[in-house]
């Protein structure tokens, strides 16, 4: 099948969490290729400097911005919003990609479950906090990265933090049905202001999380030939998503290989939407919460 033509991004702000390696960095590849002004938001700032340097050599765009912030603490994510509203005026793409799966249970400076603060809230409180700045950028496009994972997953509000029970595939999955619920209740919200927002199942890719979630070591190329395909491949539907032509206006969809794809049943109720993004807002102390 012949790609979607992309549309050039030239003059067009993108910001990209987890730039530096997997499919973070072959999402910036793939924006950089289409002349992107890109900030790559990263935890170590070696890794983000030299990806940067990577990202404007080989495709002769002016210098990516990095931001650096752990985005396990609510007080990186603010500052890392903070550092973007004055880096750049405008935001026109926002790809919330950071993930990851921890073996076993582990709690943020926050008190936070990790998988819980980074897979789900810090999507949640970025975002938020650069409402303003898309909405201000309209027509702007928010791309947030779930996973086939969240097919299984439940949400108990009275274990959100996983004290009970910790299974670390468990817990991922309920923190990507947490991406897509977000997703519909975010695009509901954001109906009518030219801002979108869509999320996605990458496929199958060979990558640390991978090798976490399967369980098994990364070692060179063998979990790619045989447990998944390349980050290139992963980063295809986020790429469609962040510059397709195709998808302009679309919004609260969830997309498998470029294509709108149900989710998960319970993804759709409403009631579970609202209820997650109330306590979501309570937790990052976004009250009320800046979406329309």
């Amino acid at each position: 099948m012949v790609p979607p033509a992309l549309s050039d991004l030239t003059g067009r702000v993108c910001v990209v969490t987890g730039a530096t390696r997997g499919i973070g960095r072959a999402t910036a590849e793939g924006l950089a290729g289409l002349g992107a002004t890109l900030v790559l938001v990263c935890r170590r700032a070696e890794d983000g400097e030299s990806v940067a340097e990577a990202l404007a050599s080989a495709h002769r765009i002016p210098r990516p911005h990095v931001v650096l912030a752990d985005l396990s603490s609510q007080r990186a994510v603010r500052g890392a919003a903070d550092d973007i509203r004055r880096i750049v005026p405008r935001v026109h793409v926002l790809i919330n990609n950071a993930g990851l799966i921890v073996r076993e249970r582990e709690t943020t400076v926050d008190g936070f479950e990790t998988q819980f603060a980074i897979n789900h809230l810090a999507y949640f409180l970025l975002t938020n906090l650069l409402l303003d700045h898309l909405l201000e950028s309209a027509p702007a496009r928010i791309v947030n990265v779930a996973s086939g994972a969240h097919q299984g997953g439940r949400i108990d509000f009275d274990d959100l933090q996983s004290e009970r029970r910790y299974d670390p595939v468990r817990v991922y999955g309920r923190t990507k049905l947490m991406n897509v619920l977000f997703t519909y209740e975010l695009a509901r919200r954001l109906t009518g202001t030219g801002v979108t927002a869509n999320c996605l199942h990458p496929g199958v890719i060979a990558t640390k999380l991978m090798a976490d979630y399967m369980n098994v070591p990364l070692v060179g190329g063998a979990i790619a030939r045989t447990f998944g395909a390349g980050t290139d491949k992963g980063a295809e539907t986020i790429l469609y998503l962040a510059a397709s032509p195709e998808v302009e206006g679309v919004s609260g969809r969830y997309f498998v290989s470029r294509k709108e794809t149900r989710s998960s049943p319970v993804s759709y109720d409403e009631a579970l939407q609202r209820r997650l993004w109330e306590e979501s807002a309570r937790l990052t102390s976004l009250t009320p919460a800046r979406a329309p």
